[in-house]
């Protein structure tokens, strides 16, 4: 795992300080935003915090003016060592953790491996994440990612939403995987098409594209597993022009 450029944590009943827990495998929830320049700026700070508060009252998680104090939080902790920065913020009903670590920049060859594995709550951002950070902690996460599969069908990744290219035509997996903001945002721009992406399509697919806070958008250049191979790179360049607005 990428080595923290910060970590606290936090009691949410009084917000005294206490030593560092990630809080993986708790009940929670997390965001994780990308910062981006000097001094930091966040990409999509409004949808996240929303998504997260929404989260947290799924989760019985609650507390007076939550979404000040993590703002408050976050101005507190904004470390900022280089220009682009991953930061993550989670709670459960004891804790509220933020930390910062620097995003790994993906390589224009981009791998997926399969995984036989469905989150659970996958609508949600939870932090029951145990099973897939132990498979991606076993890999070059600017070289490779998970690809989650349950039922013979592709869901998301262990980090992001997948888009998959049709004809020119695109297309997202519409259940049992979380509806990021990022792609939420790239989804007002430009028609995604939600349907089941089954396995034995993938060969319909000229490109395939991660979309998430910290892999941005990037294009996948092969799945080993399925013999398949990028064919066209047209709609990532289109995508990644309406994600670099944002920065």
């Amino acid at each position: 795992m990428a080595t923290l450029l910060l970590k606290k944590s936090y009691q949410l009943s009084n917000l005294k300080e206490v030593h560092f827990n990630d809080l993986w495998g708790s009940r929670g929830v997390f965001t994780t935003m990308r910062m981006v320049g000097k001094p930091p700026k966040f990409i999509l700070l409004k949808p996240h915090l929303e998504n997260l508060i929404k989260s947290t009252k799924k989760y019985g998680i609650r507390k007076n003016n939550l979404e000040n104090i993590i703002k408050d939080l976050i101005n507190k902790n904004t470390l900022q060592k280089g220009s682009d920065n991953l930061f993550r913020i989670a709670l459960n009903k004891k804790l509220i953790s933020v930390s910062i670590r620097k995003r790994p920049k993906p390589k224009s060859k981009f791998n997926l491996l399969l995984f036989k594995y469905k989150r659970v709550e996958p609508n949600y951002k939870n932090l029951y994440y145990k099973k897939i950070l132990s498979k991606l902690s076993k890999v070059d996460s600017t070289k490779f990612d998970i690809a989650l599969v349950a039922n013979d069908k592709i869901l998301e990744t262990g980090t992001s939403n997948l888009v998959f290219v049709k004809n020119g035509k695109i297309f997202s997996p519409k259940k049992n995987c979380y509806f990021g903001n990022t792609l939420k945002f790239i989804s007002k721009k430009i028609k995604i098409n939600f349907k089941d992406i089954s396995i034995k399509s993938i060969d319909d697919y000229d490109e395939i594209i991660l979309i998430g806070s910290g892999k941005g958008v990037t294009s996948v250049s092969k799945i080993n597993d399925l013999k398949w191979k990028r064919r066209k790179t047209g709609c990532y360049t289109k995508l990644n022009k309406i994600y670099n607005s944002l920065i």
